[in-house]
């Protein structure tokens, strides 16, 4: 059903405008190349096997939304795989991506941000037992984080720190690692990729207070003002037609909302 519902949306989003964007000069190099690659990061999973590449959490949402923007333009979607945030930032500003997905942070320079699209809140994952309550209680002197090297509720959560130790890894699943080893009293990462931990993680809590939210939106390499003012009309749209809200129906992940409307 849910497969049936995309399909339905593509049709819809692709027949009511096919016409006008063929003439639209703001992705005609798009167009032309027939494809738009969609920088992927660490939200997806890649078989170490047979390579195939799998979406998780947002990313499931990710995924759909690449598939509309590229439905819209008429175009194929490429999804182009990275293990982190930092190596998709990279690829879109070299040029090799298209476009990417991710929040807006002063430390993200050479690219530029649509409005976003997507709101999911910062927080804590905690193990069994754990006296922390609520954020506050885990920024305190021996008390290690994990968190994901580059990913914007680290970023956030670093500046916030004045006590607390963050530990690193590259991408979620071993920064999960260094919290159920031991190695860290939490886990801070949005909490729909927290939720999903916790269900592998008996007598875990995800803690119900937040500091703060990724705002997630399309990025588009600096100084590309034609293609970032497509992305922007998409995602408005997407928002006001209820696109982004039937892909997060979806996708049936706890935690996402509709980003608000940009203001006028």
């Amino acid at each position: 059903m849910k497969k049936l519902l995309l399909v339905a949306s593509l049709i819809v989003v692709s027949a009511s405008i096919a016409s006008a964007q063929q003439a639209d000069p703001r992705v005609a190099d798009l167009v032309q190349a027939g494809k738009i690659r969609v920088g992927i990061h660490s939200f997806y999973t890649k078989h170490s096997r047979t390579g195939e590449l799998k979406a998780v959490s947002s990313g499931i949402i990710f995924l759909d939304v690449a598939r509309l923007l590229g439905a819209r333009i008429g175009i194929e979607v490429l999804p182009v795989w990275h293990p982190g945030v930092p190596e998709m930032l990279a690829c879109v500003t070299a040029g090799a991506c298209d476009v990417g997905f991710m929040g807006p942070d002063p430390s993200r320079t050479g690219v530029d941000f649509s409005p976003p699209f997507l709101q999911v809140d910062y927080t804590l994952l905690v193990p069994a037992g754990s006296s922390i309550q609520r954020i506050a209680d885990a920024d305190k002197q021996g008390i290690r984080i994990a968190a994901v090297s580059g990913h914007a509720s680290t970023l956030t959560l670093s500046r916030m720190l004045k006590h607390a130790q963050l530990v690193y890894a590259a991408t979620p699943d071993p920064t999960f690692e260094i919290m159920h080893k031991g190695d860290a009293e939490a886990f801070a990462s949005v909490r729909p990729v927290l939720i999903g931990y916790s269900k592998t993680l008996p007598g875990s809590r995800v803690l119900e207070d937040h500091y703060g939210a990724n705002l997630v939106g399309v990025v588009v390499r600096q100084g590309q003002t034609a293609r970032l003012s497509y992305v922007t009309e998409f995602v408005e749209q997407a928002k006001a037609s209820g696109l982004i809200q039937q892909a997060i129906d979806r996708a049936g992940l706890p935690g996402h909302q509709v980003a608000p409307a940009k203001a006028n």
